[in-house]
């Protein structure tokens, strides 16, 4: 089903909303498109009637197997053309999310295999978030855990990043917090601790809600 890009975007935003969330709100969803209200109100409608969501008041959407198929394809398309940015032009990590939002809706599901096929496969985004495959399979890593959910002491890896704006990737990039780190919790309050080969970091819980990691 061939939608505009506005109505892509709205798919990708409901579905990791609805990952997050259980649903997507209409607030929520304003604030994470950076459109007015009425906006999602009027796309909502229109989405509805192509059969992309379901709508229940008060609750939220929720995609419908034809939305979150379409929704899965934009973020593979949006993944793959990530990897390329970074793998095979050289961007650095906080550079290409906005980039690749341009590129997704100007490549089609043959261009972004031809790019998978290129990069050798890769299996998760420059950020560890996993790349939907072609037939909309998505395989997320096992016991994961949210760095605020780890206690002082507790060591770990990071896996992925679910935030991408540049100012924050550019702050864990500064301090070596990327998908493969390891590194320990020193201490929890309203701002984490957290020591990375004998550097000490400090993350408000806000970030560190951004930062999924597994248990060593």
């Amino acid at each position: 089903m061939k939608v505009s890009p506005a109505i892509e975007e709205f798919l990708e935003a409901i579905y990791k909303l609805q990952k997050e969330n259980g649903s997507a709100k209409t607030t929520k969803l304003a604030k994470s498109l950076n459109v007015a209200l009425g906006t999602v109100t009027n796309t909502i409608e229109k989405l509805e009637q192509l059969n992309l969501i379901v709508h229940t008041a008060y609750k939220g959407v929720k995609l419908t197997k034809k939305g979150e198929a379409i929704a899965l394809s934009v973020i593979r398309r949006h993944r793959l053309s990530e990897r390329l940015l970074t793998d095979f032009l050289c961007l650095e990590w906080d550079e290409v999310h906005e980039k690749a939002c341009l590129i997704e809706h100007g490549i089609s599901d043959e261009v972004a295999s031809l790019i998978e096929k290129r990069l050798n496969y890769p299996k998760t985004c420059p950020h560890g978030n996993p790349i939907p495959t072609q037939d909309g399979q998505i395989e997320e890593e096992k016991e994961l855990t949210l760095l605020t959910e780890l206690k002082p002491q507790e060591k770990f890896t990071i896996v992925k990043i679910t935030e991408e704006k540049g100012e924050l990737l550019k702050y864990l990039k500064k301090h070596r917090l990327t998908p493969g780190a390891s590194a320990e919790v020193k201490f929890l309050n309203d701002s984490i601790l957290i020591n990375v080969n004998g550097e000490t970091c400090c993350l408000t819980r806000q970030i560190a809600s951004k930062i999924w990691v597994k248990k060593l």
